[in-house]
């Protein structure tokens, strides 16, 4: 049985409260900001600070708990969009950082807010061929070192975060998957410039209001009508299928984990999905939206605070960018994480 033997996560010193972001755009309040979003306060990087010094602090947590020896974990998973470089692979720099054994596999998954189920799939995967026995998975995002400053429609939003998940033998038991990708919506959550299709250039660096938000086409960019309309069609969808494939009722679960993307959203979902909202875990008032790191940042939470008890079933949720979507269940068994 393959399955999470712990989670621990990092989040920069640095934080950014409502009452700083009302200062800079007209019309709006903490209160207003609070009230859109379910927000308080994010934490963000410094300008030296990156997404793999995150996951790094995050792993060492983990690492220092020694649920397994440091030379038995043999892969690491890094699941980023701000990587320290174009190259080499964030999870080869890892490795080395945490001084891994030179036998440990590593790759990249360039996702968002899916990621952390597309890289549970993975970890899985790998550990139920035999490939590797434990595997390290890292999620880790600085989206605010894309955003503009003055775009309060991503900024008041997003947060920096990581999270370490150990995956391997035994644990929270991680069962089947339901992915899914609809490459259409790419436009909705982008960065337009800085790739091979559009390198940066002083053109792309000119910032233009557009709706109230400034922003150049340097910076996240985000459609929150159609990323809205994507997550109502999809992510209802998608859990339908994860319970049909695990053989469960809707009122067997006992706790929903989905990314934690934003008040709005996930009170909308547990409205249409006919969700007990006791059931359904909401844990970023302090943090944002930290993308993949998101789901495993509110297990751990969840974990900590005694939400997540003994032989109880878990349905996690992941949609974003990409277009992405996952879900799968995790049964708790005798849980000691």
């Amino acid at each position: 049985m393959t399955g999470v033997l712990a989670i621990e996560y990092s989040l920069p010193e640095k934080i950014i409260t409502n009452e700083e972001l009302a200062e800079l755009y007209v019309n709006w309040t903490a209160e207003k900001i609070e009230k859109k979003t379910g927000i308080k306060t994010r934490h963000v990087t410094k300008e030296a600070e990156t997404a793999a010094d995150l996951g790094v602090i995050a792993a060492q947590k983990l690492i220092e708990r020694n649920i397994v020896p440091k030379e038995n974990i043999d892969f690491v998973i890094c699941v980023t969009q701000s990587p320290d470089y174009k190259l080499p692979t964030t999870a080869c720099m890892v490795q080395d950082r945490l001084r891994l054994p030179l036998k440990t596999g590593a790759f990249d998954i360039n996702l968002g807010c899916s990621g952390y189920i597309y890289g549970l799939a993975a970890a899985k995967s790998l550990v139920e061929t035999g490939v590797a026995n434990n595997v390290l998975l890292i999620t880790a995002e600085t989206y605010t070192k894309h955003i503009n400053p003055l775009d309060k429609s991503t900024r008041t939003i997003f947060g920096d975060g990581a999270a370490a998940t150990l995956i391997g033998h035994g644990g929270m038991e991680i069962g089947g998957f339901d992915l899914g990708t609809d490459g259409s919506g790419k436009d909705f959550l982008i960065i337009p410039a800085g790739g091979a299709r559009k390198p940066c250039t002083p053109e792309t660096a000119l910032e233009k209001e557009i709706d109230g938000n400034v922003r150049s086409e340097d910076n996240l960019y985000m459609s929150g009508a159609d990323i809205f309309e994507f997550t109502i069609r999809e992510v209802p969808a998608s859990v339908k299928r994860i319970l049909k494939k695990e053989n469960l009722r809707k009122d067997a679960v006992d706790l929903f984990v989905f990314h934690q993307a934003n008040l709005f959203m996930l009170d909308f979902l547990v409205k249409l999905m006919k969700v007990d909202k006791e059931k359904f875990y909401m844990n970023f008032a302090d943090t944002g939206n930290t993308v993949s790191a998101s789901i495993p940042i509110a297990l751990k939470r969840a974990l900590d605070e005694g939400a997540i008890k003994p032989n109880q079933t878990i349905v996690l949720c992941g949609f974003g960018v990409g277009l992405s979507w996952g879900s799968t269940v995790i049964r708790t068994g005798n849980v000691a994480l």
